[in-house]
């Protein structure tokens, strides 16, 4: 782990009112000139929150890939915020790793469940089952004009599953996706086990990987063109949560060198 976050861990984000701190999470990604920062502004029941947005360009980015990755849309799932933290500092560190890309990161979706450690927003919803669905929640209206302005040619979403004993992932969108899916689960599988069931978590799977989704998840606007990529990436949320975000951190690696190859083959047929 970056020398940044090993100062990090979930008991020293505790403030003295048991809330997990956001600002202790982010505090890593300070005077880092190669991030533009921005802060979704929002108000929750007359206190004022904001979900950040981290925005890093790669080299060799002049038509650049769009790539949206989103975490902690459930609070209680922290091992995709301190990842996605983690990875950004990777690209300030190893630039090359985002070549051809400009990335939208989105540690935390969910602020106050983050804070509360609740998948539900303080307001008591789930807020990935209320996108696109006229959702009066102002996180999931915030988000939804993300999706819909930034018109995003992969979106990433990192879980954290407390009923799997091992990783897995959804696909939807482009036809691609599978493909991108498979190379970077193995990728993760050096870190933490693949759940090989049949079925998992009520869906049908095969080597890891599902096909269909739940309704209401954050995902690209219908008829979107072109069709992005959506991966939904899943780890066991029992594991130390150093490996999970070990894998998180390999899989969205291999995810961006594995699409970045693609295109790059198909642009050459």
């Amino acid at each position: 782990m970056s020398i940044e976050l090993e100062r990090i861990s979930l008991n020293g984000l505790r403030t003295g009112d048991g809330r997990r701190s956001i600002p202790l999470l982010l505090e890593p990604l300070h005077d880092q000139p190669a991030l533009k920062t921005d802060l979704l502004a929002f108000d929750s029941d007359g206190d004022p929150y904001a979900i950040p947005r981290y925005t890093f360009r790669g080299p060799n980015s002049g038509d650049p890939i769009r790539i949206g990755i989103f975490a902690a849309i459930h609070g209680d799932e922290p091992a995709g915020a301190l990842a996605l933290v983690r990875f950004l500092l990777d690209l300030t560190h190893e630039p090359a790793l985002a070549e051809n890309y400009i990335i939208y990161a989105y540690p935390v979706c969910n602020p106050t469940g983050f804070e509360d450690n609740t998948r539900s927003s303080r307001r008591g919803l789930d807020l990935n089952r209320e996108f696109w669905k006229s959702s009066a929640e102002a996180e999931v209206r915030l988000l939804e004009h993300e999706l819909r302005t930034l018109h995003f040619n992969g979106i990433i979403q990192l879980h954290a599953d407390d009923t799997s004993d091992g990783i897995y992932g959804f696909v939807r969108g482009a036809t691609l996706t599978e493909n991108l899916l498979r190379p970077a689960l193995a990728e993760a599988g050096r870190i933490l086990p693949r759940n090989l069931n049949t079925l998992i978590d009520g869906f049908a799977a095969q080597d890891g990987i599902i096909s269909g989704h739940y309704e209401g998840v954050l995902a690209a606007p219908a008829q979107m063109q072109p069709t992005p990529f959506e991966i939904v990436f899943e780890t066991p949320h029992l594991s130390p949560i150093d490996r999970q975000v070990a894998a998180l951190d390999i899989f969205l690696r291999t995810v961006l060198g594995e699409y970045r190859r693609l295109i790059s083959f198909a642009q050459n047929i």
